[in-house]
């Protein structure tokens, strides 16, 4: 009678979730609910590819001369004239050890006129020349314009321009770095793990760190890690690029029949799935089947549509042990210990065994009594 009760009891008895069988069951039903696709790992060939290398769909940053101008740009100009002065500047006879008037007539006279800002239009004005646009040349050719505007006003007018504050040569460093504001690019060959650094560097665990780069409308965003493990594809920040660098730590989620059933970060960039399943505590000795290790996974597919996915590693065959060292964990991935079959009829036995102990006791505790 108990053989004739055991299926029935077992179909209503508590689990941890699925078996290996019901998931590969699920992924081979033509009018299955939610559909996925379930990939055996018996070989390296079966094991996911890497992660797609960066790839930014960031506007193109063009090459630009670290003096070229721009609105919001605050500049010194001096101005040097011989004979009789149109600025009415004081000599220089005598300071010509100054870097700056090297090969300059020494009975010249110089005047810093006030400190200027480009404005919005990209102008400047300079007293007896008016109006120069600035935005869009460099210092050397903002020089030439404003001494050919003089040229006929002023005996032999040499001028100066110096940049005393560049906003259109910058980016702006925002989120969790050492030092947030503005960072003047001196070189325009900053990469963006070098702005990170020149900006104090991130102030937490580099695994952790998102970097987010906005550019003409765009945005793009890379793990600091990956930039660091492949510095090759790092990618050059370009004036005007907001950066912000956020935590966003990765995590994958246990489920089944495992010893631990929960959400665990990262403990390093990359993690593959061995650390996972010693991190979760394996398959739990009464429950699980290590036959039946899973790795739930969204794909991205060939339309770009993701393409959800189901791995299979059995890990009763020795071999496994080495393939799961090079398959590698992305982030919310869902690991999945199936249960054992066996566990149900074990379950089962447990369950009656709780039924007929107490009768067996109290009949035990009659006869005694008798």
């Amino acid at each position: 009678m108990l053989g004739g009760l055991m299926p029935a009891g077992c179909a209503g008895l508590p689990s941890s979730g699925p078996t290996g069988a019901v998931i590969r069951k699920g992924a081979s039903a033509e009018q299955a609910p939610f559909a996925y696709t379930l990939v055996e790992v018996v070989d390296a060939s079966a094991l996911p590819a890497a992660a797609p290398s960066v790839v930014t769909t960031l506007p193109v940053a063009l090459r630009r001369p670290t003096d070229l101008l721009g609105p919001g740009d605050v500049i010194n100009v001096t101005v040097y004239e011989a004979g009789v002065t149109l600025f009415g500047g004081s000599a220089l006879a005598g300071a010509a050890g100054a870097g700056s008037t090297i090969g300059l007539d020494p009975r010249s006279s110089a005047e810093r006129l006030p400190t200027m800002r480009i404005d919005d239009s990209g102008y400047i004005r300079v007293p007896f020349v008016g109006r120069v646009r600035a935005a869009g040349r460099t210092v050397a050719e903002l020089q030439s314009a404003i001494q050919e505007g003089l040229r006929g006003k002023s005996q032999s007018p040499q001028v100066l321009v110096a940049i005393q504050e560049s906003l259109s040569n910058s980016v702006i460093l925002a989120g969790e770095v050492a030092r947030p504001g503005r960072l003047v690019l001196a070189t325009n060959r900053e990469s963006l793990v070098d702005a990170i650094a020149l900006g104090g560097g991130y102030k937490g665990q580099a695994k952790d760190a998102v970097a987010r780069v906005e550019r003409d409308g765009g945005s793009f965003e890379v793990r600091l890690s990956e930039l660091l493990d492949l510095p090759e594809e790092d990618v050059r920040v370009a004036p005007g690029d907001r950066i912000t660098v956020v935590s966003r730590p990765q995590s994958f989620s246990v489920l089944g029949a495992a010893n631990r059933a929960e959400e665990i970060s990262f403990p390093r960039s990359n993690l593959s799935l061995a650390q996972a399943v010693a991190l979760s505590g394996g398959s739990n000795p009464n429950q699980g089947d290590p036959s039946a290790i899973y790795v739930f996974r969204f794909v991205p597919g060939p339309d770009g549509r993701e393409q959800p996915t189901v791995y299979n590693l059995n890990m009763m065959r020795p071999g496994a042990y080495l393939l799961s060292q090079r398959f590698m964990m992305r982030d919310r991935d869902l690991l999945f210990v199936g249960n054992a079959r066996a566990n149900q009829v074990t379950k089962f036995v447990q369950l009656v065994s709780q039924l007929f102990v107490p009768v067996a006791t109290v009949g035990s505790t009659v006869s005694v009594v008798r």
